[in-house]
């Protein structure tokens, strides 16, 4: 018996997609229809202009099966990443922060609580313990110096954090060593002399 229904199709006639060999998931496929819609729907004022400068996916990209799979830039080699610190104003200075020095955590503390991740309406804060900081800060290989802020030269009033962890991420077969970068916090006077940490 012979199948009529060309769109059956037989092992041979049937290619997937996908380089895994496995078909996509029907909600894999609505995600990237729903992020491709979001996408073509956004105005270009409406887009995101400081990601869309930045080496991370892009909605555009989303369902583009001629994008190689890998990395979005190679890693930077250490002899070419900057050894310096950034230049600072004259008002302010680096400062590396030591989590188990209890002034110190006060004032991270404080800093995040007064100014880390706040919804639209201002109404709600993470209010992070110090405990919690401490264990999330402290993960097995990490650094000290990767705990970083910024203080005022005066008042040594801190105005910025950032905090970059040791992780070890799973692409597929390979294992990366990367750093995670979290808790990046600043004063609203900080940003509006148009200092950001990134």
């Amino acid at each position: 018996m012979v199948d009529s229904n060309p769109s059956s199709g037989s092992p041979e006639e049937t290619q997937n997609p996908n380089p895994d060999g496995n078909a996509p998931a029907e909600s894999d496929l609505a995600l990237d229809n729903l992020a491709q819609k979001v996408q073509e729907s956004l105005s270009l004022d409406q887009r995101h202009k400081f990601w869309e400068t930045q080496p991370v996916g892009q909605f555009k990209d989303i369902g583009n099966p001629t994008l190689p799979e890998g990395p979005i830039e190679p890693p930077t080699p250490l002899s070419e990443v900057k050894q310096e610190p950034y230049n600072l104003p004259n008002l302010y200075e680096w400062v590396t922060c030591d989590i188990h020095d209890e002034q110190m955590c006060d004032e991270i503390y404080t800093l995040l609580a007064n100014n880390y991740v706040e919804d639209d309406e201002n109404m709600f804060r993470f209010n992070y313990s110090k405990e919690f900081l401490r264990w999330a800060l402290q993960p097995p290989g990490y650094f000290t110096a990767r705990h970083i802020g910024v203080r005022v030269k005066t008042s040594k009033k801190m105005v910025a954090f950032i905090t970059g962890i040791p992780a070890r991420i799973r692409v597929r077969d390979e294992v990366v060593n990367m750093a995670e970068i979290n808790f990046c916090v600043s004063t609203r006077s900080f940003e509006q002399r148009g200092l950001l940490l990134s």
